[in-house]
């Protein structure tokens, strides 16, 4: 299965995203408000990174309070590792497993048309083991 099967029907206004001039407090205020881990971080139209729970820990550890009141661009990851709606599902969990990263942009050309975190495709990998599972008793059942 390939990531585009997964984000069909999702549309890119779908997508919980912030400006990089945005405040650190406003960003955590989204994550938080939308109970999400990360958010990827717009600069003129293009992803220029991701923001994510990790990165307030880092910066808040280093900086204390004081992290809140600088912006997602100066504290993001950058540049965000992203991924092609044609790459398979196993391609982009070793992708996040190399990387060490649990969100990854989707980007069609220079277009954002989606963004799966490592449980979407946890999800994807056991309902698709569930089918195969399923299929192998139905073969057996009828053999």
């Amino acid at each position: 299965m390939d990531i585009a099967s997964l984000i069909v029907g999702r549309t890119s206004d779908d997508i919980v995203r912030c400006e990089a001039g945005t405040r650190v407090h406003d960003a955590v205020a989204l994550l938080a408000e939308r109970r999400i881990g990360a958010l990827p971080v717009m600069e003129g139209g293009a992803v220029a990174g991701v923001f994510s729970e990790r990165d307030v820990l880092y910066c808040v550890a280093q900086e204390g309070a004081a992290a809140l009141d600088r912006t997602v661009g100066e504290v993001m990851t950058a540049p965000a590792i992203t991924v092609a709606p044609s790459i398979k599902v196993d391609e982009a969990l070793a992708l996040m497993t190399r990387r060490r990263v649990r969100h990854l942009p989707v980007i069609a050309g220079d277009v954002m048309c989606g963004f799966i975190s490592i449980g979407d495709l946890v999800k994807s990998r056991i309902d698709e083991i569930e089918r195969d599972a399923a299929a192998m008793r139905d073969y057996i059942r009828t053999a």
